[in-house]
């Protein structure tokens, strides 16, 4: 198991976000995260990511318990998030900010990784030397992503990564996320498009008002007659 996180409740201010968490992620696995607006999904992420301080429980990452690690830390042991909103260096330009997402490697081999970036987002290539702030949308996603691929992760966090794109592209993103799954990255996706997050998933939980109100294998969960109603709009 790669990721473990035992009994999580997490508060802003007097205000609780999640309550009694649990959640698995084995290697290799993509497992997703679907819930409403406010079910405390991207509360999750940043507590595994170091970003929130949970109130109580634990996270374990490899058999480790990194709960009181801060968040550069847990970015050293290969905790890799792709934030919700991009935030890219807008005043660096494409290429610079792939270089910033390999901050803490000490390889020689970050310039052909770029080039493996560029393969999967050709767009980005042409667009290397290009200031971030001016890119569209779906480009500023695919940057924010090849910047935490550059990172080498042993585990990747995707928050909300279709958020705003044109449907076209939509389909482009999940296409390239499960091509990663395929790779045999471990990928925790946070998505409110539930239906294309369950197609790619393994794995999914579905959060309600900061507690989990289901679980289980993504295709079953996918066919649920509760799932269906609230996420699915059948």
């Amino acid at each position: 198991m790669l990721l473990k996180v035992e009994n999580l409740t997490a508060y802003y201010g007097n205000i609780r976000a999640l309550e009694n968490i649990s959640i698995e992620v084995n290697k290799g696995e993509l497992v997703a995260i679907i819930g409403s607006n406010g079910a405390g999904k991207t509360t999750l992420l940043k507590c595994i990511s170091g970003l929130l301080k949970p109130k109580t429980g634990k996270i374990f990452f490899e058999n480790t318990d990194i709960t009181n690690l801060p968040p550069w830390e847990r970015a050293k042991i290969g905790i890799t998030m792709v934030p919700e909103g991009r935030r890219l260096f807008p005043f660096l330009t494409v290429l610079e900010n792939l270089y910033v997402g390999a901050y803490k490697r000490k390889d020689k081999n970050v310039f052909n990784d770029i080039n493996e970036i560029f393969k999967l987002f050709p767009v980005l290539k042409e667009r290397s030397k290009q200031l971030a702030g001016t890119l569209s949308g779906g480009e500023g996603q695919m940057l924010a992503i090849g910047r935490g691929l550059i990172s080498k992760p042993k585990l990747l966090l995707m928050d909300e990564p279709s958020m705003g794109l044109m449907p076209r592209l939509v389909e482009e993103l999940f296409n390239v996320i499960d091509e990663l799954r395929k790779s045999g990255l471990t990928i925790l996706l946070v998505e409110q498009n539930a239906k294309k997050a369950l197609n790619i998933a393994d794995r999914a939980y579905v959060l309600e008002t900061g507690k989990i109100a289901l679980y289980g294998n993504a295709k079953e969960l996918i066919n649920n007659p509760l799932v269906k109603e609230l996420y699915l709009g059948k």
